[in-house]
């Protein structure tokens, strides 16, 4: 398993554990993909999944620059077209972000919660 694999799957457990249901993972489209799309309670969210393994490098959080950002609304429209039923939704858009780890053997995700809006 491909190492962003890895964490989209911790990222995947560590919603469910919260009570969240995965609708779908790794929704690929022309020009974006959608890491993770999910619903809690009543919304639909798309949580795009980052990690750093170097600590030298920007936070893994802030590298969900705009332009990410617009192919993630981008994407998050497509997936919408295709799939009607949840067009009704109210959505947000969340990041999950794993940081170099210290010394923890699990990376603990920090979530952050509409980082975003479209």
């Amino acid at each position: 398993m491909a190492q962003a694999d890895a964490y989209e799957e911790l990222a995947a457990q560590w919603l469910r554990a919260r009570g969240w249901e995965i609708v779908a993972r790794n929704v690929r489209f022309r020009g974006g993909e959608l890491d993770i799309v999910a619903l809690d309670g009543g919304h639909l969210v798309f949580v795009e999944v980052r990690q750093r393994s170097n600590p030298r490098y920007t936070g893994a959080a802030a590298s969900v620059g705009r332009d990410k950002q617009r192919r993630l609304v981008r994407a998050a429209s497509l997936f919408l077209q295709r799939h009607p039923r949840w067009a009704n939704r109210p959505c947000r858009f969340d990041v999950i972000a794993f940081e170099p780890p210290q010394s923890a053997a699990h990376p603990e995700p920090r979530w952050i919660r509409a980082a975003f809006t479209a």
